[in-house]
């Protein structure tokens, strides 16, 4: 018997700066409503899912900086989508700026949560792997300030129960890194949300800018092939207040394999019937981890952040 997860991948067009989050969750309601219709009882909505991608500027006012996060979830703003879901019994991964205040000291994280059917968290996750800096750079169009406006992670890469499978999340930067999805493979997870806003031009080289949508897939489907899990990838895409952001939304099956994709750069949702079953062949044969690891061989892995001379 299999176990069947129709899943869609909610993808989003630009958020303008001056849009609400009315507006917005307005949109992933119309998204849910339309996933419902297909069937759907898990929807992955982007990173970011509530505004614009704001670390492409350099924001020193600090009120300005706090409307961008979310101080509590559901808020007032959110409440509607988490209704909606409940009402329709679809579950779905959202991502969003989220701002605590931890013993006194203000902390921003790059967050996304799991809500199951009936509207309840069931799954929270911060971005481990930020990219671009800590610091404006100087001649860039657009910065990339992730590392200023967002701590890392402190919540490691769980794997939660629901939706009849294991299910993990992870954000953007995070699907380029192996460890991410081996972590949890080896909690046994059958689908990785994986939602992202991924700008062109923020390396700064034409040539590797040309191959941003081909990487995008391929450590998408790496990480799925090598660990025998399902990958929902999910893009805020489009030209945002003048960014280009590669689109291309996926859902891929654990043989690493597109099964569904994304064909425009707006609001856009994709579907298919996940068989959280199908990586068990892999798991049992060419990824089988507890005949074929050898973590005694490992060790630099998580000795070493950067590469070091050879010994």
């Amino acid at each position: 018997m299999t176990r069947k997860l129709v899943t869609a991948a909610a993808q989003m067009g630009p958020i303008a700066k001056a849009e609400d989050r009315k507006s917005t969750v307005g949109r992933l309601i119309e998204m849910l409503r339309e996933a419902h219709g297909r069937g759907c009882t898990l929807v992955v909505f982007p990173e970011l899912a509530l505004t614009t991608f704001f670390p492409r500027w350099m924001i020193e006012d600090e009120d300005e900086l706090d409307s961008y996060y979310e101080t509590e979830m559901p808020g007032s703003a959110t409440q509607p989508l988490f209704d909606e879901a409940s009402k329709l019994g679809v579950g779905f991964y959202l991502g969003y700026a989220e701002l605590i205040w931890e013993n006194g000291v203000k902390r921003r994280f790059n967050t996304s949560i799991l809500v199951d059917e009936s509207g309840k968290i069931i799954g929270k996750y911060r971005k481990v792997h930020l990219p671009g800096h800590a610091e404006p750079q100087p001649g860039r169009d657009f910065q990339h300030l992730e590392k200023l406006f967002f701590e890392p992670g402190d919540l490691g890469f769980p794997v939660f129960n629901g939706f009849g499978g294991n299910m993990g999340m992870a954000i953007c930067n995070d699907r380029r890194w192996p460890e991410t999805y081996r972590v949890m493979g080896l909690q046994n997870v059958e689908m990785v949300m994986l939602g992202y806003n991924t700008p062109f031009g923020h390396v700064g080289n034409l040539a590797m800018d040309s191959l941003t949508l081909f990487h995008n897939h391929l450590s998408m489907q790496a990480g799925a092939y090598q660990n025998a899990t399902w990958v929902v990838g999910t893009a805020k895409c489009g030209v945002e207040e003048g960014s280009p952001m590669g689109g291309q939304s996926v859902i891929i099956a654990p043989s690493g394999e597109i099964v569904a994709q994304a064909v425009t750069v707006e609001d856009e949702v994709i579907t298919a019937s996940c068989d959280l079953d199908m990586g068990t062949l892999y798991k049992k044969t060419i990824f089988n981890f507890a005949a074929h690891r050898r973590p005694e061989h490992y060790g630099l892995i998580t000795e070493r952040i950067g590469a070091g001379t050879p010994l």
